[in-house]
């Protein structure tokens, strides 16, 4: 059990770490879950569910952004615009991830997979960030519902691991116009009834047959993600000020050079 407890606390500081950088949480536990696993159907629930405990450090960290019962009636509103628009935004993945969710799961969850997303995000990123343009709108409360849902449709593409939900929306909304800054906050809004839909979903086909130690397990990897991604928000929120993403489309290409290397020569 001990070394149960272990194993959830590695992944949880890797999910909290990468779930909110560009460089893709679900690819990175796939590839840590080459060494470090459960059974096979508690790894895949553990997986998403220990994405909601990082999702949860969103809600806290941007409370005021996020929490529109107060007494100024233009913040309320506004907040409830932002709800609104990361609602809009995740209907294109709760309806293709309904439809295909368990085929890409299949066939699509491997190192081979990830490592190439992780090379094409890369490249992608430096092309972005390379490009000289000029910001149509610099917040999420200057984004329209239409752009929101297109946002929405770029999250699709990290349903193909290694691809970063992240990443797809930070590229997505970027590329629609909206400033680093604002595509990297909305992409963090999206992520809430993204996640949420995720492992309700992930909870309602297993969490009613789990056992009171995958109970232990399961909240020691939703805390640590918890705790650790926290710290990683706030890292990347300074970061972004006054830095691009290039830093993170190399470490992509790296790493997903490295994993091709590695399963051709060993």
């Amino acid at each position: 059990m001990f070394i149960e407890i272990i194993k959830a606390a590695v992944l949880g500081v890797v999910e909290g770490i990468t779930e909110f950088l560009p460089i893709s949480s679900t690819g990175h536990l796939i590839l840590v879950n080459q060494w470090i696993s459960f059974s096979k159907d508690f790894t895949a629930m553990f997986d998403i569910v220990i994405q909601l405990g990082a999702i949860l450090s969103v809600v806290v960290y941007f409370w005021d952004r996020l929490w529109p019962f107060g007494k100024d009636e233009t913040k309320t509103k506004t907040i409830f615009d932002i709800w609104f628009k990361a609602i809009v935004g995740v209907l294109p993945a709760i309806v293709l991830g309904a439809l295909f969710g368990g085929m890409i799961e299949e066939k699509l969850f491997n190192p081979w997979i990830v490592a190439i997303a992780l090379l094409v995000g890369g490249l992608i990123l430096i092309f972005i960030e390379k490009r000289k343009r000029s910001p149509l709108f610099n917040s999420v409360a200057e984004m329209s519902f239409q752009t929101a849902f297109y946002v929405g449709l770029f999250q699709c593409l990290s349903m193909i691991p290694g691809t970063s939900r992240s990443a797809a929306t930070i590229i997505g909304a970027m590329l629609l116009g909206a400033s680093r800054t604002a595509a990297v906050e909305f992409s963090f809004f999206l992520a809430i009834p993204t996640m949420v839909a995720a492992s309700g979903y992930s909870l309602l086909k297993q969490g009613l047959s789990m056992t009171s130690s995958e109970v232990v397990i399961l909240a020691t990897g939703f805390i640590t993600a918890f705790l650790v991604a926290l710290g990683a928000i706030k890292f990347f929120m300074n970061y972004i000020q006054t830095r691009d993403f290039k830093l993170f489309a190399y470490y992509r290409i790296i790493l997903g050079a490295l994993i091709i290397s590695y399963f051709l020569f060993k």
